[in-house]
């Protein structure tokens, strides 16, 4: 039976619509809830709740506008279980991924409140001695448009920060998890007693996406955007909000590697790169593509490493012995079978997975990948990885750094000064020495280089963001103007 919802929410109360869409579990096909399909016109009802909201809600105390951020917080933890039932079934994503993304959303509300206790600008030096202050202030309506891999993690970090910094929210999130990346935290802010229009949820179909997107990008009362996807989508986001003089931050896609030099610990280097490749069906921004190891201790990883991706359980999503549910729908099948068999037709080799069952694809290591195949310069986003054989730090570098991507990247070795001397050398805005690749936490910079986006989510980095800086002098000093005026 599909969930019943209340709507959507616009200027603090719940919107329906004439048509709806539906909601899909991805393990079975059934519909998970029916979901209201919002255009242009409930947008820009949405957008202008929200201007109409901000000049109270900029005005509020920082610290009240911390407290809600708290008591939301409270209600999202006592709400875990049943987000943790949807992340398995409106998600595809096994129990063990629930607890995580649900443990890591908990997190972002106290790291949003406590980044309204920072400071909020400086003290300058001025040569007329002037009180010469830099001061941060909320910008207005904050588009924020978030994806379905970890809609809780991506949407929470998205808005959360510009909310609580005296910005108002349009949240539109992946119709692939409207509830989970949207509708939830409109009855969970809705409860903690956030004012109307402050936070707005929008949903749509994937046959009003454009349209709504370009409202969310291009209306006159949007001064900023948020965005999280794909880096195809993520450029013309970009660029229209370039078009407008709008400040735009997006967190893109990635072609991301792990280099496992010849000192590294191999327990723990074959398990990095298992669990950085396969987590969630792959379907992370940071997920382990290119798995890179040196010539010298290649044999040996490979030994640990296959028969710790064949332990690997693939299933429906609702049973907790499976690690791997489905990936999110038939485009991602369809995407993950054109990639194996270019890359089959061309050389490559299966070393284990390669099945395609519906949306259940078995975890696969190839070998053999090179720069002609789509599994080289694409990103794959499901359970794949490709096992690359070097010769030196150089190569490895070279070959991390072969992609127009920049986002994360793994470096498993005994030498933290070798760690970090490969690290200054790899094009990515994040990485880690001797962890997989997949890491973040709410407080940190969080971003990527080249076509995997740019600006930063998290901590002070997203406040910075989605606030304006301004330049406020005093005359204290009494400057004197030139004598003909």
């Amino acid at each position: 039976m599909a969930k019943l919802l209340d709507g959507m929410y616009v200027g603090g109360g719940w919107m329906t619509t004439a048509s709806t869409f539906p909601d899909y579990n991805p393990s079975d096909g059934s519909v998970w809830a029916n979901i209201p399909d919002a255009g242009v016109a409930e947008t820009r009802a949405a957008i202008e709740a929200a201007h109409a909201a901000f000049p109270a809600w900029a005005a509020k105390p920082f610290h009240e506008r911390s407290h809600i951020m708290l008591k939301a917080g409270e209600i999202f933890e006592r709400r875990r279980d049943e987000i943790v039932e949807a992340v398995q079934a409106e998600g595809g994503g096994w129990f063990g991924k629930g607890m995580f993304e649900t443990g890591y959303t908990a997190e972002i509300f106290p790291a949003a409140a406590a980044a309204n206790y920072g400071s909020i600008g400086e003290v300058l030096p001025s040569e007329h001695n002037k009180l010469s202050l830099a001061i941060r202030r909320p910008m207005g309506v904050i588009s924020v448009i978030s994806p379905w891999n970890f809609p809780l993690i991506l949407s929470a970090r998205g808005f959360m920060f510009p909310l609580v910094a005296g910005n108002t929210i349009v949240l539109k999130p992946s119709e692939d998890t409207p509830w989970l990346g949207g509708i939830l935290f409109a009855e969970i802010f809705e409860e903690a007693g956030l004012p109307e229009g402050v936070f707005n949820v929008v949903t749509c179909s994937r046959d009003n996406v454009a349209a709504v997107g370009d409202e969310l990008i291009e209306n006159p009362l949007v001064k900023g955007i948020s965005f999280t996807g794909s880096t195809a989508v993520g450029r013309v986001v970009a660029a229209k909000a370039g078009a407008h003089l709008k400040k735009c931050c997006v967190e893109l896609g990635g072609k991301n590697s792990i280099i496992v030099c010849d000192d590294a610990d191999l327990d723990r280097a074959t398990q990095a790169a298992n669990f950085g490749a396969f987590m969630h069906q792959g379907q992370i921004c940071m997920s382990v593509e290119r798995v890179i190891v040196h010539e010298k201790v290649y044999d040996k990883f490979m030994e640990q490493f296959l028969p710790r991706v064949k332990k690997l359980t693939v299933g429906d999503s609702a049973d907790k012995a499976n690690t791997l549910g489905p990936v999110i729908n038939d485009r991602a099948t369809d995407r993950l079978k054109a990639q194996f068999a270019d890359a089959r037709e061309k050389g490559a080799k299966i070393l284990t997975g390669g099945e395609i069952n519906g949306r259940f694809v078995t975890p696969t290591v190839f070998t053999g990948v090179t720069p002609e195949m789509l599994l080289y310069t694409q990103e794959s986003f499901g359970p794949v990885c490709s096992v690359f054989k070097v010769r030196s730090d150089e190569e490895a570098i070279q070959l991390a750094n072969d992609t127009e991507y920049g986002l994360t990247a793994g470096v498993m070795t005994a030498d933290e000064e070798r760690g970090l001397g490969i690290v200054n050398q790899l094009d990515t805005g994040n990485c880690h020495i001797n962890c997989s690749p997949v890491n973040d936490e709410p407080h940190v910079p969080f971003g990527g280089f080249k076509a995997s986006g740019s600006g930063k989510h998290g901590g002070r980095w997203s406040m910075e963001t989605f606030t304006e800086t301004r330049w406020v002098t005093m005359e204290r000093g009494g400057r004197a103007y030139p004598p003909m005026f």
